[in-house]
């Protein structure tokens, strides 16, 4: 009989915390939705302030592109690296002189610039190491 009371209460308190879960959540929503209505209203005003000041609004006024081509860095990087070691080094020691290590697209981006200081003839590799050429 106590067992059957307990498991009563224990399903009467599942109920009463699920019903007050959903109303938090309810609550929850509410809130997001002002707040979401708040935000309009702010970027609605700082779009008039714009417009009345003569600048245009909109992403585009901010938003810069990119230039084209290589970026410079770190095969240049590497270059020097390996200048600075004439015994050589190899992708390893450059990754970690770099910083590197443990950073996938870093690494990658070193083996990526490696490869193609070697096609360049600007590198070359001897016994293992990478070293100018």
């Amino acid at each position: 009989m106590a067992e059957e009371n307990f498991e009563n209460f224990v399903q009467q308190e599942r109920d009463r915390l699920s019903k007050a879960r959903e109303e938090a959540i309810n609550h929850k929503r509410q809130a997001d939705e002002e707040i979401a209505r708040i935000d309009r209203e702010f970027r609605a005003i700082e779009a008039y302030q714009a417009a009345k000041r003569g600048e245009s609004s909109g992403r585009a006024a901010r938003t810069r592109r990119a230039p084209s081509g290589r970026r410079v860095g770190r095969r240049d990087e590497i270059v020097g690296l390996i200048g600075e070691n004439p015994a050589g080094m190899t992708r390893g020691e450059i990754i970690e002189r770099m910083g590197l290590k443990g950073d996938k697209s870093g690494e990658m981006s070193v083996s990526n610039a490696l490869s193609a200081l070697s096609k360049a003839n600007k590198i070359a590799r001897r016994e293992g190491k990478y070293v100018s050429a």
